[in-house]
Formats: structure tokens, C-alpha cells, sequence
């Protein structure tokens, strides 16, 4: 018994003592889950050092795992293939120029990136690429154009396709990538919709954006034309997996080839050259993302060998808090660790824990998974550690402890459509039940 304490001891041990010393998460996962099965099998050291690789090999054998090295190239040839530029035009065409409007062009484009490629940081920067210098010729301070580019691309893991939910769906046999893909859509558009509102009331009640009716807007039916083209992706992705046209791994592989036809033919934005740094840039963020869900496996191999979710189920189901009050505490678990890791690290580590919670419970896993990704989306661009706006701060040049006084209401916004998704469980389970997925 002391034995077994001591190896479930040195799997989370190790694990934070690594990262703290700035170890790569996968390597600190996968360090710590070795050596607690290696120690928990003592009798039988080559037995627990084969079931690393063993592990490892099989966490990566998933059939949902192919989409996701494809969306992550999504991702890196919308980005330099003009898309968010013409779509920023496109939406300043549609709601003109004044206060708060280039921060609703913001959040709104952010949304529709979300619909072709599946990583928040990718968005930030694509759309902050654009946004920040647009926002600050208009007169928004730096701090706060960071701020809402940052909560903006948080909607990404929420808005179909998402790489958050194919992991999820790899750890949770119960819940398929288009249930997942369906269940996510109206909890992002109304994250969207609430970030929305703190953005344009702050720039509106601060004179924010009062120079911007100086700035020429674009013609309509010019900007349409160009913009078509991004436009139409989501469309053809989502409604050729409604369709049954292809599959979502097979609608990654689509949305690949949509986006070089339309950065190499229609807009000539990327070139033969372009192509080398672009498949180079996903395959390596592609490779990361894989080898951190396979080092991810073996910790998890350690957790369930060592019986560490039981006492963990118990502990939560015997504190006394009842169901709301474990959910409540699971979300400020989840934000407060989202402030640090990714939305993939999240997954692989506490997934394992918390599902037997989720069963206890009678959880739809569905409807957990959304809630778990919402707390996520939070997390992202929740100081200081916050992966969105890391990006979208060094865009705009700012530190992020500068925007803390903007973010803190995107922050509360977003946490109002987290409460609304618990209290109203349809809002993510309606459309999946309508599509029958």
C-alpha cells in the first residue's frame, strides 16, 4: 500500500516538479507516467518500460487523429492566403465605420476563421495580423485591441472544426467528432455574440474608434467578391460532413486542398515557394501536438494502473458539494489550469480523472465535453498565462498585464455563456439530437 501511495505520488510529483523546471509538457507527462509504472511494478521493471511505447503507439492509432494533423494545415494556408484581410473588408462593408465597429469586425471574423481551422493561437494571429494595426489607425489603445483579438479567437476550440473535440472524442468512445462538431456551434456563436457586447459598450463609452469615420469604407459588392471565396469554406466543410459527402477526417483532407486552390489560383497569394514553410510549419506544430497526445497516453496508462481515479471519484462524490456544487468547483479548476496549458494538455490529463465524475453523475458526455472546452476557451485568454492573447499581445507590441483592465469583461461575458450552457444542457445537446448524431 505504501509502495503503491509512494509510485501515484511520483507520477504527479515528477510530472509538476518537471514542468515547473520548464520541461515540455509531453516529456514532463510522460516522464512521470514511466517511472510510476516502472515502480509500480517492481517485480516486473521490463513488463511497466514496454507498456510506455506500447501505450504511446496505441494513442496514436485513432482514426479521428487523422483530421487533425489536416485542419493544423488548414490553419497555415488560410493564414497566408489573404482570407482574414478580405473577410475584415468584407464585414466593414457590411456594418460601416464608428465606435466599437472594428471590434465587432474582429470577434465576428474570428468566428468564421473558427469555422476552417481548429487552433485558437493560429487565430489570434491570423485575425490579429490584420485587426491590430486596422484598430489602432482607428484610435483603440493597443491593450485593449489585444484583448478582444485574444478572446475572440478563444471561440475556435468552440466553432466546428474544432483539433479540442477530436481529442476529445479519441478519450471518450461515447462522443463522435460530428456530435462534438454539432454541439459546439450555438455555445460558440453566442460566446461570440456576449463577447460582442462588452467590446462595442467599452469602445463606445471611452470615445474608442472615434477617428474611424474618417477611414474610407469599402465598396460592398467589390469587397463580397473578394471575400466569397473564405466565406464559402465553412460551408462546404460543415455542410459536406451534414451532407454525408465526406467524413470529418475526410473534410480536413477538403478543406486542404480548398485552401491552396484559393490562396495559389484565386487570390495568387501563395506561391510554389510558399509551399515548402507551409507544410513545414504544420507538420512541425502537427508533430508537437501528436507527440504530446502520445507522451499523454502514458501518464494516462499510469492513472488508470494505479487505481488514481477511484479515490479521486470518491473524494469529489463524498465531499458533500452535491452535483452543482462538483461542477462549479470543476470550472474554476479548469479555468485556473486553462491559464497555463493548452486546451490538448487539458484534455489528455484530466479527461482520464474526470470522466468517472461525469458518470457518477449521469452526464451527458456530449454536453461535458462542450462545458469542458468552454472552460478552456476561457482559460486561453485568462491572465497570465493566457495562450491567445500571448500572441495577439505580441502582435500589438503591449505587455499582458496591460490588459487586464479590458479583459476582465470579456472574461465575465464569456462566463455568463458557461453558466447558461449548465443551466440550459439543450443549448449544446439540441442541434446534435435535431442532425441525429
Amino acid at each position: 500500500m505504501a509502495a503503491h501511495a509512494m509510485s501515484i505520488a511520483v507520477l504527479f510529483g515528477l510530472f509538476i516538479l518537471l514542468m515547473l523546471a520548464g520541461v515540455p509538457i509531453g516529456v514532463a507527462l510522460g516522464a512521470g507516467g514511466v517511472v510510476a509504472i516502472v515502480m509500480s511494478n517492481l517485480d516486473s521493471q521490463l513488463w511497466g518500460l514496454l507498456a510506455a511505447p506500447q501505450n504511446l503507439y496505441a494513442s496514436l492509432t485513432k482514426y479521428p487523429l487523422l483530421a487533425l494533423p489536416m485542419f493544423v494545415l488548414v490553419g497555415s494556408i488560410f493564414d497566408r492566403s489573404g482570407v482574414a484581410l478580405r473577410l475584415v473588408n468584407f464585414a466593414v462593408a457590411i456594418v460601416g465605420r464608428g465606435p466599437g465597429m472594428l471590434p465587432l469586425v474582429a470577434i465576428s471574423v474570428a468566428m468564421l476563421l473558427g469555422g476552417i481551422s481548429g487552433s485558437g493561437p493560429a487565430n489570434a494571429a491570423a485575425v490579429g495580423g490584420v485587426m491590430v494595426a486596422a484598430m489602432s489607425k482607428a484610435g483603440y489603445p493597443a491593450a485593449f485591441s489585444a484583448s478582444v483579438v485574444g478572446a475572440a479567437a478563444a471561440t475556435d476550440i468552440l466553432i466546428p472544426p474544432s483539433i479540442a473535440f477530436i481529442v476529445y472524442s479519441v478519450l471518450v468512445p461515447g462522443a463522435s467528432v460530428p456530435a462534438l462538431f454539432a454541439a459546439g456551434m450555438i455555445p460558440g456563436i453566442l460566446a461570440g455574440v456576449a463577447l460582442i457586447v462588452p467590446a462595442v459598450w467599452i469602445s463606445r463609452h471611452h470615445g474608442f474608434g472615434a477617428i474611424e469615420r474618417d477611414i474610407p469604407r469599402p465598396a460592398f459588392w467589390r469587397s463580397l467578391r473578394e471575400a466569397i471565396w473564405g466565406l464559402a469554406a465553412p460551408v462546404l466543410i460543415l455542410g459536406g460532413m451534414r451532407a454525408g459527402w465526406f467524413t470529418p477526417t475526410e473534410s480536413a483532407v477538403v478543406a486542404a486542398v480548398y485552401g491552396l486552390f484559393v490562396g495559389m489560383v484565386v487570390h495568387r497569394t501563395i506561391g510554389l515557394r510558399d509551399l515548402y514553410p507551409i507544410f513545414r510549419e504544420a507538420a512541425e506544430l502537427s508533430g508537437i501536438i501528436l507527440l504530446v497526445i502520445g507522451l499523454a497516453s502514458i501518464f494516462a496508462y499510469a492513472v488508470s494502473t494505479l487505481g488514481v481515479a477511484d479515490p479521486f471519484t470518491r473524494a469529489i462524490v463524498n465531499s458533500g458539494m452535491g452535483e452543482y456544487g462538483v461542477l462549479s468547483a470543476l470550472i474554476v479548476l479548469l479555468i485556473v489550469v486553462g491559464m497555463f496549458l493548452d486546451g490538448v494538455s487539458i484534455f489528455l490529463i484530466f479527461v482520464p480523472l474526470l470522466m468517472p465524475v461525469a458518470q457518477i453523475y449521469h452526464w451527458d458526455p456530449v454536453w461535458f465535453g462542450v462545458l469542458l472546452t468552454l472552460k478552456i476557451a476561457v482559460g486561453q485568454f485568462t491572465p497570465p498565462m493566457a495562450v491567445n492573447l500571448m500572441v495577439s499581445c505580441r502582435i500589438a507590441g503591449v505587455r499582458m498585464e496591460q490588459t487586464l483592465p479590458w479583459v476582465g469583461w470579456l472574461i465575465f461575458a464569456m462566463m455568463l455563456v458557461l453558466v447558461a450552457v449548465v443551466a440550459v444542457p439543450d443549448l449544446a445537446l439540441w442541434l446534435p439530437r435535431q442532425l441525429g448524431l
